[in-house]
């Protein structure tokens, strides 16, 4: 439902996707500092050692084992935090989920008022000259990066001045032709 051959549409409402994309940030965000606690925490030595597996489900029953241990209060905490982290980030996916569905009901019932300027503008315009334009950039950038690679090539190809080259073809023959000379053969 969300993949429609005129995904530009969201120009009508770029306030609800930008809501919605501050929204998968702040997910990616707290998937993030997921990572890093367990990162941070899953060696052998860290709080979710003891977990065969990090998940919410794991996290709140290792809660409840190790509640009112007062040696336990920094796991305790640790776990907390991933817990919440685990808890904001199912709120957020949930917000994202509904924002997502509002702003589709929004975009198909947009669809039959467009006008012809306003198709010719999200198909011409957004799409294909969109696409025009980042394929036009990408040859460009492929033909740049050919000549600075072919510019090198032959800067390394005529490092040597000719008159240079000459001298030292020069010099390799005259030793060659003492070589030469000492083996026996003689020109």
């Amino acid at each position: 439902m969300k993949h429609w051959s005129f995904h530009n549409a969201y120009r009508f409402f770029l306030k609800e996707k930008q809501a919605t994309e501050a929204l998968e940030a702040e997910s990616e965000t707290i998937a993030g500092q997921l990572t890093e606690l367990e990162e941070e925490h899953g060696g052998e030595e860290g709080f979710f050692a003891e977990l065969d597996k990090v998940n919410k489900a794991n996290v709140l029953n290792r809660l409840k084992e190790i509640k009112g241990d007062a040696d336990a209060k920094e796991e305790v905490k640790i776990l907390k935090t991933y817990f919440d982290l685990l808890e904001q980030q199912t709120e957020i996916s949930r917000k994202i989920k509904e924002a997502s569905a509002e702003l589709d009901i929004k975009l198909f019932a947009k669809y039959p008022t467009l006008t012809e300027d306003e198709i010719k503008m999200l198909v011409v315009d957004d799409k294909w000259m969109a696409t025009i334009d980042r394929d036009i950039h990408t040859e460009m950038d492929r033909i740049s990066q050919r000549l600075t690679q072919r510019i090198k090539e032959l800067a390394e190809r005529y490092e040597t001045p000719l008159p240079q080259q000459t001298a030292e073809v020069s010099e390799m023959e005259k030793k060659v032709n003492v070589h030469l000379e000492k083996m026996g053969f003689v020109l």
